[in-house]
Parts: structure tokens; C-alpha cells; sequence
């Protein structure tokens, strides 16, 4: 989903698209610190716990539902009781692009998805979370502190939105 298409759902809905810091919060599930909102570990005790890429990347998808984007839900929840926080599909936010933020720790820029059709567009914005093609034998991205930067008119079928309300 493109960002002015995300905006627009959101404001329609009388919502807004979360600020990075917002949705790695939400993400962590009150576990903070830790590599995943889990613990350190991607398949916690052998469990498939986020919809991410499992197999030889990218010919050979051996993931127990298939290959391509989950149901909502398939997974278990966070500690916040949020669902597909991690994996599934990229999730946009409201904050621009940049290398690093003074209020999060430094991520590394390499990614398998941050160089896309959208290398063409200046304007960039952060996704974060990861998808289903993210692959820990290619990159590590399907957690809550990854990101990358998306062109804001790029669309792709593993990018996607998840809105907030203020209290």
C-alpha cells in the first residue's frame, strides 16, 4: 500500500498512521530489550511465532502455512494482546526517513527490501516489522526495532498499514 493510500484509510477512518517510536513500542509488547517481543530468539522453543520467510531464500519457501502474507491472527499475540507486529507484512508509519532517530538505537541500513522501484522517489518514509519475506538467512528484519526506509509511492503486496487512535 502506497503512503498517500495508507493516509488517506487512516483519515477516513478518523485515524492516524503511528510514529516510529509508537509502533516499536506497541510491538515490543512490554517486553523491552529483547530481540523480539518474545525474547531473543526467532522460533522461541522450535514454535513459528511470526509469519516470516523459512527455507533457501528466495527459490524454496518450506514455511508450515506456505509461502505469501497470513490471515490476521495467525500467530499468537503480544503482550499487548496486538497480532502480526512482527512479520506478515512491512508496516508504514508517520516518520520520515532517516539513517538513524536520537530516540531509538542505531539499525543497520542494509536490508533485502529498502532498494526497490522506489529508488527513483526522494521522499522516503519508515516501515518497520518485517514480512513474510523477510529471511533470517538473507537479513534479520522481522523485528521490532528494524526499519528501513520505503519510497512513499511504492506498492508492494508485503507492505501494509496498521492505524492508532489517541486516547
Amino acid at each position: 500500500m502506497a503512503r498517500p493510500d495508507a493516509l488517506a484509510y487512516a483519515s477516513w477512518a478518523s485515524l492516524r498512521l503511528p510514529t516510529e517510536a509508537e509502533w516499536e513500542h506497541a510491538a515490543r509488547g512490554g517486553v523491552p530489550g529483547r530481540a523480539y517481543a518474545w525474547g531473543d530468539e526467532l522460533e522461541a522453543g522450535g514454535r513459528v511465532l511470526a509469519n516470516t520467510y523459512r527455507g533457501d531464500f528466495p527459490w524454496r519457501s518450506l514455511h508450515p502455512r506456505g509461502p505469501g502474507t497470513s490471515a490476521v491472527g495467525s500467530d499468537p499475540p503480544n503482550g499487548y494482546g496486538l497480532v502480526d507486529m512482527i512479520g506478515n507484512v512491512w508496516e508504514r508509519t508517520s516518520t520520515p526517513w532517516t539513517e538513524t532517530l536520537a530516540e531509538l538505537p542505531p539499525a543497520p541500513v542494509a536490508s533485502c527490501c529498502a532498494r526497490t522501484v522506489a529508488d527513483t522517489e526522494e521522499e522516503r518514509a519508515v516501515t518497520t516489522g518485517g514480512s513474510h519475506l523477510c529471511s533470517s538467512s538473507y537479513c534479520r528484519r522481522s523485528r521490532p526495532a528494524a526499519r528501513q526506509g520505503q519510497g512513499v509511492l511504492s506498492s508492494t503486496s508485503h507492505v501494509g498499514l496498521r492505524c492508532v487512535v489517541d486516547a
